[in-house]
Order: structure tokens, then sequence, then C-alpha cells
């Protein structure tokens, strides 16, 4: 896969070593143009970068060395990993974003990140299930790469998770039931950023996130069979 390079100051200067990457991390630039995007992940102020960018025509641009870390991820959980950047590797996918537009990713973005996607995991021993979006290890605060993503797609090349819609293991769950099981079963499927036996306002965020990947055209942040069904599904297949 051809690569071009146009490298960002904003990294962490320690290498890592290779065992210690052990994530995919997919974003969104979320900003009006790749103009804009790259002269932001560039400018030593912003304090971000990523390790790849994808634009709109497939083209894929590396900004920083897989062993060095990027500064993507923010503030972020998953499972028993905090602060992901030191064990993942970023990549931006050149869209504006909930905030000004968001957009149909293109076939060619999408051809070059499951290229890419496959190289990374076949030399980082990548398992399927730890390509993760943004909104999934930061769901309070980012919703990216967002409904529009194709997970589903990417999953029938080993790149992320998906359920089988025939193989439902929560038919005698009673409806009272399926809001304190679902939050234990993305526990275990290694969402953060709530506690699984008392609820609060900001849960309806985190239900929406696992609806934007596995629901996309009902994420409206309410628990029902459907969502319910997918998270018993998912953790008692991969967690």
């Amino acid at each position: 896969m051809k690569k071009t390079f146009d490298f960002s100051p904003n990294f962490s200067k320690k290498n890592r070593s290779k065992n210690s990457i052990k994530f995919v991390v997919i974003h969104y630039t979320g900003m009006q143009s790749e103009i804009e995007s790259i002269k932001r992940l560039k400018k030593k102020s912003s304090k971000v970068s990523c390790h790849y960018l994808i634009n709109k025509k497939g083209k894929v641009i590396q900004m920083v060395k897989e062993n060095n870390i990027a500064w993507h991820a923010g503030k972020s959980k998953w499972k028993n990993f905090k602060n992901l950047n030191k064990n993942s590797i970023g990549i931006e996918l050149t869209n504006k974003g909930h905030k000004h537009g968001y957009e149909n990713f293109s076939k060619l973005q999408i051809q070059s990140l499951v290229s890419l996607c496959k190289e990374l995991k076949r030399k980082y021993k990548i398992p399927t299930h730890n390509f993760l979006g943004h909104s999934e290890i930061a769901p309070l605060r980012k919703l990216d790469p967002g409904e529009k993503f194709p997970w589903q797609k990417l999953s029938k090349f080993k790149i992320g998770v998906w359920f089988n819609d025939e193989d439902s293991i929560a038919k005698k769950t009673k409806k009272s039931e399926f809001k304190n099981l679902f939050f234990k079963n993305i526990y275990k499927i290694g969402y953060r950023y709530f506690q699984i036996s008392k609820r609060r306002n900001q849960d309806r965020k985190i239900i929406k996130v696992f609806q934007q990947r596995y629901l996309p055209k009902k994420a409206n942040g309410k628990i029902d069979k459907k969502t319910y069904e997918i998270s018993a599904y998912l953790a008692n297949k991969f967690a």
C-alpha cells in the first residue's frame, strides 16, 4: 500500500516497544477540509496528532511514526487500559463530522483503511476486537467516527467485531432487566465511564455510542430489546 509522509511534531519523544501496541483507534477529523485538518495536526500549539490520515480519495498520509506515541486519543479508557495513546495507532479519516455536516465515508477511503488495518493487524498481532472508535474509549466527549462509519463491512475483514442476528441469547430476559444487564454486558466488552449498579443522566451518551456502532439507524440512547440482545451476544462472544 502506497503511503505519503507529512510528519507532525506532536508526539512523545520516547519510543515504545512493538508489544505495547494493542489497539487501533479510528477517528474522523471533524473539520471543514483536509487542508485545515492537516494544519491542525501539525500545529505545535494544538497538541494533537495521529499516525495516519486517510483522505476522501483514499490517500494515506503518515504523520507520526508507529513506534512513537501520537496524541490522538486523549483522556480515554477501555477495559484496564487508561489514556490509550501509548497502546494504540490512531487513524484519522477526513470527514466534516457532526458539527460541520457529517458525510458518508468514501469508498476509496474505506478501501485504504481496510488495507492499512490489515497491515497493522498482521504487524502487531492486534486482535479483531481491539479495533475501536474514538467515541468508544471516550464516550462522554466524543462521537467519532459515528453512525455512518461502516463497522459491519469492516468486520468481514476481521477489523472490529459484529453480532450475529440469528444467535440471540437474550430471548428469555425480562424487559425490566434490560438496563442493568446491558451495562454489565458492555463493561465486560470494555466500555467504561459509568457505574455498573447506579444509573446517571450521562449514561445515555454511552448507550448512544454503543448504538452508533451496532444499531446506526437507531442511535437514540434508549435501551430496547435489540440493543440489549446485541450487548449480550458481544459480551458472551468476545469479552
